[in-house]
């Protein structure tokens, strides 16, 4: 028998079955528990199927979801970001603020609210790059600081927690068009933040899948001095992960502003956790390095099903903790199997 017969064949010209690229996938987990839970509550909640009972959970999805694109992207970065509750707050809160103090048109305070929310994100990335600390203490830091600011100066400039209404100021009514708005489609009536999250997601998945960015992203996670080893620009990576999770926080900040017209200043806290949940349900690790943006879109599509759900079912609301924690735990358990599997192969 000749030396070509007997060699092994090169495993890099090996086809990859279906079956085990499925396996190699982040999001897998995620898909079967959002079967499962819809399977569940299909039978549970009558009302559940009903073409306006999708609306309102793809709804309830989407506002967490516009958050967990990033959030996905900042932990496959091996980071963590706790203040992304009350920068949402934070950027409606400037918005309304500057127009009605400054009797500005409107989409003056947006621009004015991007500006501040990206300068968050950035002061939290450069934080980060300089300090070398935890990015868990660097954004718990944050998170206190803008909890306080958010109080005080809606007090100092208001004189109550919530700000003044700017619903018939010169803009609004574009602004909401843009960032509240809601279309039929299909006889379905969509609110347009399902259209903003898709749009994330869609530009997330690019990024990671077909771009150079998304192998600095997958490899800062992995490893930073290793990254750094091979010419990945590791700081600038992390300030622009917390920069895009600022940007989004802006949207979710003007749609919050835009949907009721005014804002609460001790709103957003606590949102923070709920985010990291739908990207850990999705697939991505606590240690970066892996993960999707389809992930966490299927992570927030279950807690939009789980929330409604409940509703619908008729069952005590305060039921919903337990289910996401639940969800939580086996969705972690079942990725970490489905990735050991995975790499068995």
């Amino acid at each position: 028998m000749s030396a070509e017969a007997t060699a092994p064949a090169d495993e890099r010209l090996l086809r990859r079955g279906i079956l085990r690229r499925l396996m190699g996938r982040p999001e897998l987990g995620s898909v079967v528990g959002a079967a499962a839970v819809f399977v569940f509550f299909s039978f549970v909640a009558e009302s559940f199927l009903q073409t306006s009972s999708l609306s309102t959970v793809l709804y309830a999805s989407s506002t967490i979801g516009i958050m967990a694109v990033p959030v996905a992207l900042l932990m496959i970065g091996g980071e963590f970001d706790l203040s992304t509750g009350v920068m949402v707050t934070s950027s409606a809160l400037v918005s309304s603020m500057f127009s009605y103090q400054m009797t500005a048109n409107v989409w003056v305070g947006v621009g004015v609210s991007l500006l501040a929310t990206l300068a968050i994100g950035f002061f939290n990335g450069f934080m980060l790059t300089r300090t070398k600390l935890p990015s868990f203490i660097i954004t718990l830091g944050t998170f206190l600081m803008l909890t306080g600011l958010n109080l005080g100066f809606t007090k100092l400039i208001s004189g109550t927690v919530s700000t003044k209404t700017i619903g018939d100021m010169e803009g609004f009514d574009s602004a909401r068009a843009v960032f509240a708005s809601h279309l039929t489609l299909g006889g379905v009536d969509l609110q347009v933040t399902i259209l903003w999250w898709f749009g994330l997601v869609a530009l997330a998945t690019w990024v990671l899948l077909r771009t150079r960015v998304g192998n600095w992203i997958f490899a800062v996670g992995g490893g930073s001095d290793a990254a750094r080893a091979v010419g990945v620009p590791v700081n600038k990576t992390k300030i622009g992960l917390y920069m895009g999770v600022a940007f989004c926080a802006w949207i979710s900040g003007q749609h919050l502003l835009m949907s009721y017209d005014v804002v609460q200043s001790g709103e957003g806290v606590g949102n923070e956790f709920l985010y990291i949940i739908a990207a850990v349900i999705g697939g991505c690790l606590m240690t970066g390095g892996y993960g999707s943006a389809i992930g966490s879109a299927v992570g927030a599509f279950i807690f939009g099903m789980t929330s409604k759900g409940i509703v619908y079912a008729q069952w005590n609301p305060d039921w919903f903790k337990f289910f996401l924690g639940a969800m939580l735990l086996l969705a972690t358990l079942l990725n970490a199997w489905v990735r050991k599997r995975a790499e068995a192969k």
